[in-house]
Formats: C-alpha cells, sequence, structure tokens
C-alpha cells in the first residue's frame, strides 16, 4: 500500500515522502498512530498545496531576513573602553554587550546569533557576523575606542 507520511518515521522516511508499505503495517501502525495517511489523487493533490505553502512561508521569512539585514548593516556600534598605559585594554566586549546595543537600537537579537570571530579586546575596528535566518547573515562593523 503507497502512504504518504505525515512525520519522519524511523527506517521508513522522512515527512511528505511516498511510501510502499505492507498493508497490515499501514494500516495497523501508519495510519492507527496519525503517521501517515493513504495516498490518493486527493491526498497527492493537499500535500503538494501544503508543500507549495511552506516554501511560500519560507520564501517569506528569508525576505523579512534579507530586509533586516539591509538595516543592521547601515547600524553603527561604537564601545568605549578604559586603557592602560601603551594602550592596553581592560577588558573585551562580550556578545551580551552588543546584543545589549542592539536592543537600544530597537533590535531584538539573541546572543547565540552573534558570532565573533576572535575576542574583541583591543582598540579598533571588528567586523561582526549576525544570524538573521538559517543562511542570512548580516555583517556590522563594531568600533571600539578609548574613553575619555
Amino acid at each position: 500500500m503507497k502512504v504518504i507520511l505525515l512525520c519522519d518515521v524511523k527506517k521508513q522516511g522522512k515527512k511528505d515522502d511516498i511510501i510502499d508499505v505492507a498493508d497490515g503495517y499501514a494500516k495497523n501502525y501508519l495510519i492507527k498512530n496519525n503517521l501517515a495517511v493513504k495516498y490518493s489523487e486527493t491526498s497527492s493533490k493537499i500535500l503538494k498545496n501544503e508543500i507549495k505553502e511552506r516554501e511560500n512561508e519560507e520564501q517569506q521569512k528569508i525576505n523579512k531576513a534579507l530586509e533586516l539585514k539591509e538595516k543592521i548593516e547601515k547600524e553603527k556600534i561604537k564601545f568605549n573602553l578604559n586603557c592602560g598605559d601603551k594602550g592596553k585594554v581592560f577588558g573585551t566586549i562580550s556578545k551580551s554587550q552588543i546584543k545589549e546595543e542592539f536592543k537600544n537600537k530597537g533590535y531584538s537579537i539573541k546572543t547565540q546569533d552573534i558570532i565573533l570571530d576572535t575576542p574583541i579586546s583591543s582598540l579598533g575596528t571588528f567586523e561582526v557576523k549576525i544570524i538573521l535566518y538559517k543562511k542570512v547573515i548580516a555583517k556590522i562593523l563594531v568600533n571600539v575606542e578609548e574613553s575619555k
């Protein structure tokens, strides 16, 4: 019997896969436990429509993230740190401090979405990456200056 999987089933397939299984297994386990539906023209059309809807939603989320990326990349983030002799900096700039700066500017960014290639512990300008959505990554410049 042909069935369409409604969720991932171990050793059978992934969600939305159309698989051929024994009639008893399909009726007594997959369909009974709402893991699959019997394949038919109607269920096939419904599946295609659901896949299209999911793709449209995904594209909308990507477009929204791209718009946010444009806005965020225009922002300027600046920190002032105390320095000792010969320009030695006391402390570092953390992900949570960067998150707070964005929060002050009206953006909601999670700490785990901020990527620092190297710790920011000296004066200068540093590139910081922010994951906005899956493969949409914004690159911002963080400027660290000596406080006066």
